[in-house]
């Protein structure tokens, strides 16, 4: 089932990036063009929304000519930077970027982490963790990063134990024990808060929890803590590009007092800000 869910995932992605490619338009690699607006790639909520902040409010005044390309999936932001598509990407964070690199063959860099979502447990049948009866279904995100994370959180509440060391690479595999005989259904991370109807209770990205209308400091069963967490999401490019003049200004905006308030003010603890 894993593998088979990457290559759907890998497949669809190839779609939407034939798709992105021709939504840019202008024949122009976005990377190295550093005289046209700096194209950054993100996930719709919170990312996309954050940048239109920073475009709408802050960047014409920093002199910088910023445009944003929303994606729905957590491949093609990263294919589009390696091919100059993009000039840079907003949508996860440093464990799932190495991942990626490691397992693709990409030069993608970290340029400044921004904020953290932090990655909950929802129920549409319980109303607490400990209510889930034996045998219960948990859906959980297919990506390594996400999948260890969505795992340790489970692991950090008692629910399940994990073979020691094994971090953010968690699987099932790697359950050493399940007192309540948890079965897990391995689905792409935007599919875990539309699953809640057919599952006894997920586990989602914040991002993908705030588009499903979930407030994960309300409606959440387990929440990751914030505290020491290494997941903050974070602007990236291909290597190369981080002394780009554009990419130096947005990365002075995303962590500017204007942004941060916006943060506070708009996520109301779904979204934390990471600087």
């Amino acid at each position: 089932m894993r593998n088979t869910a990457k290559i759907t995932t890998a497949v669809l992605a190839a779609g939407a990036l034939t798709l992105g490619l021709s939504a840019c338009g202008s024949g122009k690699d976005s990377a190295s063009d550093t005289s046209g607006p700096l194209i950054v790639a993100a996930s719709p909520t919170p990312h996309a929304e954050i940048l239109n902040y920073v475009k709408d409010n802050l960047a014409k005044d920093a002199g910088l000519d910023l445009e944003v390309k929303e994606f729905t999936d957590y491949v093609t932001p990263n294919t589009a930077t390696e091919d100059g598509s993009v000039g840079a990407n907003y949508f996860q964070t440093q464990p799932y970027l190495d991942d990626f690199n490691k397992k693709n063959g990409t030069h993608i860099v970290s340029v400044v982490d921004v904020h953290l979502e932090p990655l909950g447990l929802y129920s549409h049948k319980v109303d607490k963790a400990d209510g889930l009866k034996s045998g219960a279904t948990v859906a959980v995100p297919n990506d390594t990063v996400n999948e260890g994370r969505a795992l340790q959180l489970l692991a950090a509440n008692g629910l399940i134990t994990l073979k020691d060391g094994v971090g953010t690479s968690a699987t099932p595999s790697d359950i050493t024990e399940n007192p309540k005989n948890l079965k897990f259904k391995e689905l792409e991370a935007a599919q875990t808060p539309r699953s809640l109807d057919d599952v006894d209770a997920a586990v989602v990205n914040g991002n993908y929890a705030i588009e499903a209308d979930l407030k994960p400091a309300k409606d959440s069963l387990l929440l990751e803590s914030a505290k020491g967490n290494p997941n903050s999401n974070l602007l990236a490019v291909k290597e190369g590009q981080e002394d780009d003049p554009r990419v130096k200004k947005l990365a002075k905006l995303l962590n500017s007092p204007e942004v941060k308030k916006f943060i506070e003010d708009k996520y109301a603890g779904a979204v934390l800000p990471s600087f």
